[in-house]
């Protein structure tokens, strides 16, 4: 086994989780300042709580689609600092209140190439 392949099997692998989410008509009767400071009273101390081990990015996707109006896309190493997250989300008014949370779909990028050794296909 090579080096990278024994450093590979020691190491947790990378996961995404893309939450698929709904906004709801209390989230949309507030002025978008409000909105604004709504994500940093609430989802900010969480980010900094986590920074380094969870990172997270937005995606409109209302524009295209109704059963989904945005994508949180969620990235870590440790799959315990994820749940962590989660946990501290559910306890504001983005979980449910704000949101609907439609579904989540953890991932890890390019697992199969990885799991038989070979290299990822790119564009």
């Amino acid at each position: 086994m090579s080096e990278a392949t024994q450093a590979h099997t020691m190491t947790e692998p990378s996961l995404t989780v893309f939450m698929l989410v709904k906004t709801q008509p209390v989230w949309l009767e507030f002025p978008v300042d409000r909105r604004f400071a709504e994500g940093d009273k609430y989802i900010k101390p969480i980010l900094q709580k986590y920074e380094g081990k969870v990172t997270l990015r937005m995606f409109d996707t209302e524009f295209y689609a109704t059963r989904v109006t945005d994508l949180w896309m969620w990235e870590t190493t440790s799959r315990h600092a994820y749940e962590l997250v989660v946990e501290e989300l559910r306890e504001t008014p983005f979980w449910d209140n704000y949101f609907s949370i439609v579904e989540l779909l953890p991932a890890v990028e390019n697992a199969a190439a990885k799991n038989y050794q070979r290299q990822p296909l790119t564009a």
